[in-house]
């Protein structure tokens, strides 16, 4: 934890930074009544799993950091490096207020669960209502921020591919991981106050999406079965990475949904993941973000528990909600999608066996999103043409949210209205059912 006089001075010094830069963007007047103050966000700690899928936290403080010894008064402290690195682990985020549906308690959500998964049943839970603090995600610079805090759970700072935030902006610290870890990764944040906490999820690591690293093969594993209508069967030249494709075009529904069970897939990390963190914050609100994948697996996260999620880039994880018989809360406003329409992962348009994807091994055939989506239309206003290579995080905030959005702009909004996707269709091509295997 911070000092206390230096906790207050970092925190005036926020205020004053987020209010100068935020009377620059806003174009129209907000409305104050569901708009409140910004969160201030400090880096708590680092998560990975291990081989084993256990989920390994380290806590990070100033403390934590190597001591040096001053020239000046030949006391211990910090050198001016690593004392602007800590400094640079705060983040501000504007909030809202919004609606949730949490489970009534975690044994009635994890009896859900084993029916879920033992006989392929949703269940229906008691949902309780409650009025939370969410991201405010119709303000640019919210949005801005968030994708921030997801770029830099790819890479540490010694990367080429790190992402400076600048003096006005922190960033998150290096993943103190094993060389050998090649799991779910990602950084948790928290207010001041422990009010709020944010859990980040890193996305793909690989050659096709920029960069690769040790996690590259579970990822590829988590996209081919989470997005594929059928274990990535793309044609006959393809190996599935599971046995449910019965020829043609049908799909065995019961063993696909049993595929996604395995407890070495990231979707059971990231629910063990959740409930470790509501554990240690049990009185925290927890917002989830990521980037691709990371954002899919948040998406699926926080329609487990009710939380609030916002993605970047994510494919569809609809489908893979349904799959999973997710017991599901009466409403998922509280997951918000960002994404643009050149990016062919995202709006489900990287199929085929010549496309990008397939040409990289990903069998990417899911389109549908949970929640509602704000989507920027970059064909049509800027031209974008379809590329695979605008899916990362970095064109996002570069290219997408560092300027005003000129269609809203001139609707009076800072960011396109988010919307449900209600007509969305995907692999309509497969037939599933029961189709025993010969």
């Amino acid at each position: 934890m911070l000092p206390t006089t230096l906790a207050s001075l970092l925190v005036s010094l926020l205020d004053f930074v987020w209010t100068s830069s935020s009377d620059s963007l806003v174009q129209e007047p907000i409305d104050i009544t569901k708009h409140s103050s910004p969160l201030h966000f400090e880096l708590r700690h680092q998560h990975a799993v291990s081989s084993s899928a256990r989920v390994v936290f380290s806590d990070y403080s100033l403390s934590s950091r190597p001591q040096f010894t001053s020239l000046e008064t030949g006391t211990g402290a910090l050198d001016k490096d690593h004392e602007e690195r800590y400094l640079n682990t705060s983040f501000t985020v504007s909030s809202r207020k919004i609606t949730s549906f949490r489970p009534p308690d975690f044994e009635s959500f994890s009896q859900a669960r084993l029916r879920s998964m033992k006989f392929a049943q949703s269940a229906d839970l008691p949902w309780e209502v409650d009025e939370i603090v969410g991201p405010d995600v119709e303000r640019r610079e919210t949005l801005l921020t968030l994708a921030k805090m997801a770029n830099n759970a790819y890479v540490e700072p010694e990367d080429p591919q790190w992402y400076e935030l600048g003096s006005n902006w922190t960033v998150g610290y290096p993943f103190g991981w094993e060389p050998d870890a090649d799991g779910f990764r990602g950084h948790v944040f928290a207010t001041p106050d422990n009010s709020t906490v944010v859990l980040s999820i890193k996305g793909t690591s690989a050659g096709l999406f920029g960069g690769g690293g040790p996690t590259a093969r579970k990822d590829k594993l988590n996209d081919n079965l989470l997005f594929s209508c059928c274990c990535a069967r793309v044609d006959w030249t393809w190996s599935t990475v599971c046995g449910c494709y019965r020829g043609g075009w049908k799909c065995d529904q019961e063993c696909v949904e049993e595929a996604l069970t395995d407890e070495s897939l990231f979707y059971p990390i990231g629910t063990n993941l959740y409930n470790n963190i509501s554990y240690m914050y049990p009185d925290s609100n927890i917002w989830i973000i990521g980037h691709s994948l990371g954002g899919a697996l948040a998406g699926l996260v926080g329609i487990t528990f009710g939380t609030p999620v916002v993605t970047f880039e994510a494919p569809g994880e609809k489908m893979a909600a349904r799959r999973l018989h997710l017991p599901a809360p009466p409403s998922d406003d509280h997951i918000v999608h960002i994404y643009h329409t050149a990016d062919p992962i995202a709006m489900g348009t990287c199929t085929g066996v010549l496309s990008s994807c397939a040409l990289g091994g990903y069998a990417m055939e899911s389109r549908c999103h949970q929640g509602k989506s704000i989507i920027y239309d970059t064909v049509s206003n800027y031209s974008w043409a379809v590329d695979i290579r605008t899916h990362g995080i970095v064109a996002v905030i570069e290219k997408l949210l560092s300027d005003p959005w000129p269609p809203s702009i001139e609707a009076g909004r800072e960011v396109p209205e988010p919307k449900s996707e209600d007509d969305c269709v995907e692999c309509y091509s497969w037939e599933f059912g029961d189709f025993p295997e010969s």
